[in-house]
């Protein structure tokens, strides 16, 4: 569902990701992990299609996201860290507009968002101005709007970020919820959130993956994630293009 093959970016004399190859089969939670600067942004812009690769490909569903976008972006929901909210909207009215965005009307649009309302538990502000939201609530409307064509794919960047306890782990169990239907690659800073949610690790470095397996592969005989990321990734951020 999710497809990497050699990609690489360059940016004048460095490589923000340097041949990063992988795939996620359908059902899958991957954990993308890595420090900052490690390539982990560019990785994902460039699987959204929001980003070109220098070489490589990439495929979402099947689907180039950079030669055959429009059907990439039809198959995919996307996430971003400070997700695309109107503060002057409600969720209600930000969710009916995205909708029609996605080509959805009439009696489907009403039961998606009556659905996404109720997965994401936006009941009691769906009337609400969003700038009126705490970030717990506003990040429910991010996945909200992000569910509501039905995509085959999920990709988030940082969806735990800057939330207090209980609305992790809110977010923790809408994830995994949604896993039932979708494939999803996170991105995240927090080791305990690769135990709560993760099938898989998917760790880069410098630029370049230097490990992909499970959470217990990579903790390996380390007493805790947090020694084996350590471990994994000393060092520091881009590489040199010419490297």
């Amino acid at each position: 569902m999710i497809e990497a093959i050699g990609l690489s970016k360059f940016y004048r004399d460095f490589a923000a990701i340097r041949d990063v190859s992988f795939s996620i089969p359908a059902g899958q939670v991957v954990a993308f992990l890595g420090p900052n600067g490690a390539g982990k942004s560019t990785t994902m812009k460039i699987l959204t299609g929001y980003l070109a690769p220098s070489t490589g490909s990439a495929r979402i569903a099947g689907c180039d996201v950079v030669n055959d976008r429009i059907h990439a972006a039809e198959r995919l929901g996307y996430l971003p860290e400070n997700g695309p909210l109107y503060p002057e909207m409600t969720p209600l009215s930000l969710l009916h507009f995205y909708g029609r965005a996605r080509g959805l009307t009439g009696a489907r649009l009403a039961s998606r968002i009556d659905e996404v309302v109720r997965r994401c538990a936006l009941q009691a502000v769906i009337e609400k101005s969003i700038r009126k939201l705490s970030k717990g609530y506003r990040q429910r409307v991010g996945m909200a709007h992000v569910l509501l064509h039905e995509p085959d794919v999920l990709i988030m960047d940082e969806p735990t970020g800057g939330l207090d306890p209980n609305q992790i782990r809110e977010v923790r169990r809408t994830i995994r919820e949604m896993a039932a239907k979708c494939t999803i690659l996170l991105s995240t800073h927090i080791l305990q959130e690769v135990e709560a949610v993760a099938d898989r690790v998917i760790l880069i470095n410098r630029g370049r993956i230097v490990f992909d397996g499970l959470p217990r592969e990579m903790q390996g005989t380390h007493a805790t994630l947090d020694e084996a990321f350590q471990a994994l990734t000393e060092g520091g951020a881009c590489v040199p293009a010419s490297a």
